[in-house]
């Protein structure tokens, strides 16, 4: 039952996030507020423990700091911008998939609200968290945690490139995670603690999440082929694929984090 304890404990965190308790009409537009204040709770829970110095990768003190770089992310995108403009990513999006989609740009909303809760506490939160907790057993989750890392990051930086504008997220994307995740991705690989494969894998998924956040949303919320309900949870879904998979060959065992 210990064993099974923080699992539980984390199961009832996002249902309480999620489930319909009288809870969303404060926590779909203040939900990244929430965020900002839990990261320095994450820094304190990792700082507060003793580091295993016999480990050459601490992937579970690394996945702490994946999250917190990311809640910081995301005080850019959906708090303040560095233009001082609130909730900005909602505007900067949906004018863009309205121009790509050939649609007036005021009053389209293809990103709502409630799949911005969904997308940011699923494909971040919930897939951060499962990375800290079955670190122990698996490293996946943590390797997946930086392929959205990164991948978000070259979002950010193509879009920037290609409309020669900023766009809100794109100072956290190019100070914090581009050199964050090539630098995890590097020690994973050079101290042999994973496998090229996994590395490729945990790019795979995190290139598929993006393209299922995006080419869901156009198919539930403008081409109206589902419910939007179906596409948050399909999110979620894919949220829980890297704490399952590749977890057969650690079970009941400590990773092996020596070269």
């Amino acid at each position: 039952m210990k064993h099974y304890l923080p699992l539980i404990c984390l199961v009832l965190l996002f249902a309480g996030l999620w489930l319909p308790l009288g809870q969303h009409d404060f926590l779909i537009p203040h939900w990244m507020k929430v965020g900002t204040f839990l990261a320095p709770v994450l820094l304190l829970m990792w700082f507060s423990e003793g580091r295993n110095q016999s480990e050459r990768v601490d992937f579970r003190g690394m996945s702490v700091v994946m999250l917190a770089l990311y809640i910081a992310h995301q005080f850019e995108e959906h708090w303040f911008d560095v233009f001082g403009q609130y909730y900005a990513f909602y505007q900067s999006v949906n004018a863009l998939l309205a121009g790509v989609l050939g649609q007036e740009a005021e009053g389209f909303e293809v990103l709502t609200p409630l799949s911005i809760f969904v997308i940011n506490t699923s494909l971040v939160w919930l897939v951060g968290f499962t990375a800290i907790q079955f670190s122990a057993t698996t490293r996946f989750p943590a390797l997946a945690m930086n392929g959205i890392i990164l991948v978000n990051a070259g979002t950010h930086l193509l879009a920037a490139i290609a409309k020669q504008a900023y766009n809100p997220g794109t100072l956290t994307s190019v100070i914090l995670f581009i050199p964050f995740s090539i630098y995890f991705y590097r020690l994973v690989l050079i101290t042999k603690s994973a496998t090229r494969f996994e590395v490729l894998a945990s790019l795979a998924w995190a290139v598929s999440a993006h393209v299922l956040m995006v080419g869901g949303l156009i198919a539930a919320n403008w081409l109206h082929v589902f419910p939007e309900i179906y596409y948050l949870i399909a999110l979620v879904v894919w949220s829980l694929v890297p704490a399952c998979a590749f977890r057969m060959n650690g079970k009941h065992k400590k990773i092996e984090t020596n070269p």
